[in-house]
């Protein structure tokens, strides 16, 4: 199992009760979903041999980062902190 071979990234998620509530009192409220968000996310060459999977038809490289994986989260809102920074908690929240 890949998940058990990685440390856990620590990275913390936001509290969704806490979200929910900083959103109570505004007018109007807009909803994205980020599904595809994860999919933005390359992964980089010299790590792509250490998620790869196996067919019949040969050994294939993830070179986005798929769902699943045990830091995946972490490493989105990560990301999703780093591009919203100076907008969260001002005009939106993210998780």
């Amino acid at each position: 199992d890949i998940n058990k071979a990685f440390p856990k990234d620590d990275f913390p998620l936001p509290n969704i009760d806490m979200i929910v509530d900083s959103t109570a009192g505004y007018e109007m409220l807009s909803l994205m979903d980020g599904f595809f968000g994860y999919n933005q996310i390359k992964i980089v060459e010299e790590d792509k041999h250490k998620i790869n999977f196996t067919t019949p038809w040969g050994t294939f490289y993830y070179q986005v980062m798929p769902f699943g994986l045990k830091n995946a989260g972490a490493t989105y809102q990560w990301a999703m902190i780093v591009i919203f920074h100076d907008m969260i908690h001002d005009i939106m929240e993210d998780y």
